[in-house]
């Protein structure tokens, strides 16, 4: 029987430490702090990144997850660089999603320039379907999340969003979050080779990114989601 106290609202899943923080951390931090049961699940240590190396990302990812309000983060300990969206890799994933039971799941929209990232939507978005098939063996009850969101950790291939949220509330922990991964981000005494996400610029895009969605729905700062089909409304909103 599934233990209680492990259920979730929320699972976010990212391939890498920090890509769930990049492309919805205002919206987990959101939620968490409107008492929302938030999860969070890599699928990967990181362990191919550039600077840092899996221990440090570990940690780093721990202070993050603190930051966001949210007191739970798992790890499957797939291989960075392998990912692929593989019977044996689904199987390793549908544990967690059992044992978590979300009633939204959050995963990596494809595609996108990380080849992990692309993989990793296909892989969470399959294992959520085998996960609520009986006949998949884990020890644990069948159970598919019923709703499934998606988001890019940095820059959109998939044309306009399904709908953006308004994280003027949150995106400042967003970002406090974010410097958590001091390994990953712009910090000038961190030493160790440059990379894409290590650049100033890719740290004022952050912001600015935020901004643009905010100002297309309105607001201050938004997030950007995908999803599967029509959005199901029970009426319209503003009314």
């Amino acid at each position: 029987m599934t233990d209680d106290t492990t259920l979730m609202d929320v699972l976010a899943i990212g391939a890498h430490p920090d890509d769930a923080e990049l492309g919805c951390g205002g919206i987990l931090a959101k939620l968490a702090r409107r008492g929302n049961r938030v999860a969070l699940l890599d699928l990967t240590k990181g362990e191919l990144g550039s600077r840092g190396d899996a221990v440090q990302r570990l940690e780093e990812a721990q202070c993050a997850m603190e930051t966001l309000g949210i007191s739970v983060r798992d790890n499957v300990g797939l291989p960075d660089g392998s990912l692929a969206n593989t019977p044996e890799q689904q199987r390793q994933i549908i544990p967690f999603i059992r044992k978590y039971r979300p009633k939204v799941l959050i995963a990596l929209m494809a595609p996108d320039r990380h080849p992990d990232h692309s993989a990793a939507h296909a892989l969470s978005r399959d294992a959520n379907f085998y996960s609520g098939l009986s006949r998949v063996e884990t020890g644990q009850e069948s159970f598919r999340a019923p709703h499934i969101y998606y988001f890019h950790p940095y820059t959109e291939y998939a044309g306009t969003p399904s709908c953006v949220v308004d994280v003027s509330e949150t995106f400042d922990v967003k970002l406090r979050a974010l410097q958590a991964y001091r390994s990953q981000f712009h910090n000038p005494g961190y030493k160790g080779p440059a990379t894409f996400i290590s650049t100033q610029e890719f740290w004022d895009g952050i912001e600015v990114r935020a901004r643009f969605w905010g100002n297309r729905i309105g607001v201050k700062f938004g997030e950007p989601l995908y999803h599967d089909g029509p959005l199901p409304l029970d009426i319209l909103p503003g009314l």
